[in-house]
């Protein structure tokens, strides 16, 4: 099974949202907590099984720097870092 930590950047596996981008808000036993600050908000994730992700092993640097500064992050945030990761990674 993959490892993986919060804020993590995952790829849903299987499911309606199956190729979806999410940020990994938080870990539960074999469980993540997913949020794409549209459908799935921080005060909403999605629950799903860490065998139904690909975890990107990439945390975006301003959300980690305001957890960091104990700075709270919300939709917006989360939005931004996926939009900008998504860019990057449609160039390629």
């Amino acid at each position: 099974m993959a490892t993986c930590k919060a804020l993590e950047f995952a790829k849903s596996k299987a499911g309606h949202d199956k190729d979806e981008i999410f940020i990994i808000l938080y870990i539960e036993d074999e469980y993540v907590y997913l949020v794409d600050g549209k459908s799935r908000s921080i005060d909403k994730p999605k629950k799903k099984k860490m065998k139904h992700i690909q975890v990107i092993n990439r945390i975006d640097h301003e959300l980690q720097r305001k957890i960091e500064a104990n700075i709270t992050i919300n939709d917006e945030d989360i939005k931004r870092a996926i939009k900008l990761y998504v860019k990057e990674h449609s160039q390629i």
